[in-house]
């Protein structure tokens, strides 16, 4: 499994934003993350947001994300669109639900799949819902503390 991108953002641009325009916080890339068990990643817009909170950390797969780029190819979509934290490439994330994994040395416990909403038809292009659908990503609560990094 690789590390291909590294995000965090310190607001939320949807979340909170239901019925109005999303929000303009800039989602940073970063070589590296600080994760912080029970707490989320140093400097994320989720970091002690609360209590055993189940999207600590987020993945999306590089596949994906290369699948959706052919399929609206009109549109230039960046893997920042998809607000996730962690771009892997050569993992299957939903096999991941339910279950304690490794990256890097850190545990994480998969607990659902980053359901995409209807903000991914304007974050992306109209249908992004849609063709997202069972493939939105992993969200994850982090067990052990450590440092994620880019592979280079």
């Amino acid at each position: 499994m690789e590390i291909l991108h590294l995000y965090i953002s310190e607001g939320h641009n949807y979340v909170g934003h239901h019925g109005g325009p999303p929000g303009e916080h800039e989602i940073i890339e970063v070589d590296e993350i600080h994760c912080v068990a029970g707490h989320g990643i140093e400097k994320d817009r989720y970091f002690g947001h609360k209590d055993d909170f189940k999207g600590q950390i987020t993945f999306f797969a590089d596949e994906v994300y290369q699948d959706l780029r052919a399929h609206f190819s009109g549109n230039e979509i960046a893997p920042s669109a998809f607000r996730r934290n962690v771009i892997t490439r050569g993992l299957e994330l939903n096999d991941l639900i339910g279950r304690e994994f490794e990256v890097q040395g850190i545990r994480f416990f998969g607990t659902e799949e980053c359901r995409p909403c209807y903000w991914m038809n304007q974050a992306l292009a109209p249908g992004a819902e849609e063709a997202m659908q069972g493939r939105g990503g992993l969200r994850a609560k982090i067990v052990t503390n450590g440092t994620l990094r880019v592979n280079r």
